[in-house]
């Protein structure tokens, strides 16, 4: 199988609420919600770079597509990264998730790799990690 991955999905507990965050906090494009005359259908797909898109969709939909529980999230579970040029990009996007609603878990810094990292969660919990390497630019 070659590797390809074109959507990444983030269940949400609160969909409106999610795509506030996503959207107008950190300036994410999307056309919004789709898909409300389906039960479980409504979803919000966001473009991300060419070929991958972030899908938010309700916790409570996925784990009926799927056949799955729901069950309490795990922010340890899977970090989404976000790769900067600098240490001055870092800063400002950690801001501005902060400034959206997200909880810093941990705040930007030098790494013990050479590089400089922080972590956010954004309302759902889910694990962000926004990160400057300079063996891995963007």
């Amino acid at each position: 199988m070659r590797p390809g991955i074109s959507v990444i999905t983030l269940g949400v507990d609160d969909l409106e609420r999610a795509v506030r965050f996503y959207a107008e906090g950190l300036g994410f494009p999307t056309e919004g919600i789709v898909g409300r005359e389906f039960e479980f259908g409504a979803v919000a797909f966001f473009d991300m770079q060419p070929g991958l898109r972030l899908a938010l969709w309700p916790r409570k939909s996925l784990a009926h597509d799927s056949g799955l529980p729901v069950t309490p999230p795990s922010p340890t579970g899977l970090s989404l990264g976000h790769n900067l040029a600098s240490k001055e990009e870092v800063d400002a996007v950690m801001a501005r998730a902060q400034a959206a609603g997200a909880r810093i878990v941990k705040a930007a810094g030098d790494t013990f790799w050479g590089g400089y990292a922080g972590y956010f969660q954004d309302p759902d919990g889910h694990l962000w990690e926004v990160v400057w390497n300079p063996q891995f630019q963007p």
